[in-house]
């Protein structure tokens, strides 16, 4: 009590109470202290008293009850202070806690009642690791269902976590999965009384031995982790691969890529394949748009300036062209036997481009024909030659 007394006295004469008040207030602390020890000195006397199975079923009553209040301030308290913050995840995050909270309360009431039971030793042990197991599973789930939480909030937050991102988010709920699973094992061998040595060095031979066995599907896992993390292209782009396949991406998990060509056909491919190939993304770059050309010829003598603007006025008339920007017209070479242009426009997305250069080709040839301007062909004239000795008439 002196050492309380002196601290006490420090305190009132730090925070400027005067001395009378001071020497009041230790009173009264000594006063407290005192009634609380009579008060508990008969509590501990007659429960000392108890038989441990009553001890056991008391604090069996006394887990619940605590559990339900933790469980009450977290609805009433907590909840009302994180519910004046603009953010919306604590909120989720304090509603996700209530059972486990309560669960966990009860399990350590329950292994303290087990002490008190009298139970031999081996079962105090084995009720004990069971209380553990099922806490390490209860906050396992709720670790699990926290983490995915956090990272979905942490992806609607692009500006300040760029890596965390829509298409990133299989590869890290994975990476939290298997940390969480990892812990969890640890602590329920630390339960059980296991040492996890052994059993991390029997995985890692293990995991020495199934990495030469499935060298493909790691690489398949590998790659498709750098692809998420580099996105080269996402769901929903075209890309053309370098065999020569075209069309849009409707899947990247960590083991393949799927694409449905313009036939309405999916072609899955691996993603160590994908990693290790050149992929033209067509839907890549600032913007979606895409660049068409619709190469003509002419024949030697045509006005080019008319030609030129047949073709400008074509794209400009055609609606799904765009007008900014503007199509324009390019005089390529001069062929072995035409004079080479090239139609130059813009279309909103990549899927367009076979139908609009069918039909702009359509409308190139009407308008010619029109025009009278010749598209020319290569020609070949063949000369049958008879043989000598044969009538001049046969």
């Amino acid at each position: 009590m002196d050492s309380f007394q002196v601290i006490l006295a420090q305190w009132t004469g730090g925070v400027g109470i005067a001395s009378a008040d001071g020497a009041f207030l230790i009173a009264l602390a000594e006063l407290s202290l005192n009634s609380l020890d009579s008060i508990l000195a008969p509590i501990m006397k007659i429960w000392g008293g108890l038989p441990g199975l009553i001890q056991a079923l008391v604090l069996v009553v006394l887990s619940i009850v605590c559990a339900k209040f933790a469980a009450w301030i977290l609805s009433s308290y907590v909840s009302r202070l994180v519910g004046k913050t603009e953010t919306t995840i604590d909120d989720e995050l304090v509603e996700l806690m209530h059972r486990p909270v309560f669960l966990v309360v009860l399990f350590l009431g329950l292994g303290m009642a087990a002490e008190q039971a009298g139970l031999p030793e081996n079962g105090l042990w084995v009720t004990q690791a069971i209380l553990k197991t099922l806490g390490i599973i209860v906050l396992v789930l709720f670790a699990i269902r926290a983490s995915r939480l956090i990272l979905d909030a942490l992806s609607r937050n692009q500006d300040r976590f760029h890596l965390i991102q829509s298409r990133t988010l299989p590869l890290f709920y994975n990476i939290s999965l298997l940390v969480i699973i990892g812990a969890a094992v640890y602590f329920l061998f630390l339960s059980w009384k296991i040492d996890p040595t052994a059993w991390l060095a029997s995985a890692g031979i293990i995991g020495l031995a199934l990495s030469f066995a499935a060298k493909d599907s790691l690489a398949n896992l590998f790659a498709g982790a750098f692809i998420l993390a580099d996105a080269p292209y996402k769901i929903g782009d075209f890309v053309v691969l370098d065999s020569g396949e075209r069309g849009r991406v409707t899947h990247i998990g960590l083991r393949s890529t799927r694409m449905l060509t313009r036939d309405d056909v999916e072609i899955t491919i691996p993603n160590a394949v994908m990693g290790n190939s050149k992929i033209t993304n067509e839907s890549g770059g600032p913007y979606e748009k895409e660049r068409i050309r619709v190469k003509v010829g002419v024949a030697y003598g045509t006005d080019v300036d008319r030609v030129e603007e047949l073709l400008i006025a074509i794209a400009v008339s055609h609606p799904e062209i765009m007008k900014e920007p503007e199509p324009r017209v390019r005089f390529r070479a001069f062929g072995d036997s035409s004079l080479d242009f090239e139609l130059l426009g813009w279309i909103q997305e990549p899927v367009l481009r076979g139908r609009l250069r069918h039909l702009l080709c359509k409308e190139i040839y009407k308008a010619f024909a029109e025009e009278g301007i010749e598209i020319p062909y290569p020609k070949r004239d063949v000369y049958l030659h008879g043989d000598a000795g044969s009538p001049a008439g046969d």
